[in-house]
């Protein structure tokens, strides 16, 4: 990533003030598909709350993002909310792929609207067996399209060594559910 890419996301994660745990998109609705806790990984966490709500629901989290700024308000919110010490933040340049030192097994790992096919192998294999995957991308279907939408499918193909638990594709958004057997 461009320094100009990293600039704009901490000036971006500096403006917005205050965030609340919350779960991933994909998982709405489904919580009944969460492993009762264990280890998670969260990949372009940004400002934490998805990293912070999953420390909330027993699990040990590393958190990776680009922004030092994005880092900074997750490390806020995991003290502020009481789970500091269930996050370890991660500054990293996803685009080197996942850090050397976010090795797995993981009970858990996440990635919302951050989209780098080449990321897809290794966030299945840092599944631990049993482990469920949570990917949402912006997606072409149900929008015009754009440079960093996923074409139909694309979530669907890219995990063929899991079991896929739901999957939806609509109003500009793919997600993919799916766990390591």
């Amino acid at each position: 990533m461009a320094d100009t890419d990293r600039e704009r996301w901490d000036a971006r994660h500096a403006a917005v003030s205050g965030s609340a745990p919350m779960p991933p998109d994909g998982l709405r609705g489904r919580l009944e598909l969460l492993p009762p806790g264990g280890r998670a990984l969260e990949l372009a966490c940004g400002r934490g709350s998805v990293a912070v709500w999953l420390a909330h629901q027993g699990f040990t989290v590393d958190g990776v993002d680009v922004s030092g700024a994005g880092l900074a308000a997750g490390a806020a919110l995991a003290e502020r909310s009481g789970v500091g010490e269930r996050v370890r933040w991660v500054r990293a340049d996803l685009d080197d792929g996942v850090p050397a030192s976010c090795t797995g097994p993981y009970d858990v790992v996440v990635c919302q609207r951050f989209r780098d096919t080449a990321l897809y192998p290794a966030m299945a294999e840092r599944l631990a067996p049993g482990g469920l995957l949570v990917v949402s991308v912006l997606s072409e279907v149900g929008d015009a399209g754009g440079p960093y939408r996923a074409p139909a499918g694309e979530l669907a193909a890219a995990f063929p060594g899991l079991d896929v638990l739901a999957h939806t594709e609509r109003d500009g958004e793919a997600t993919l559910l799916a766990r390591r057997t």
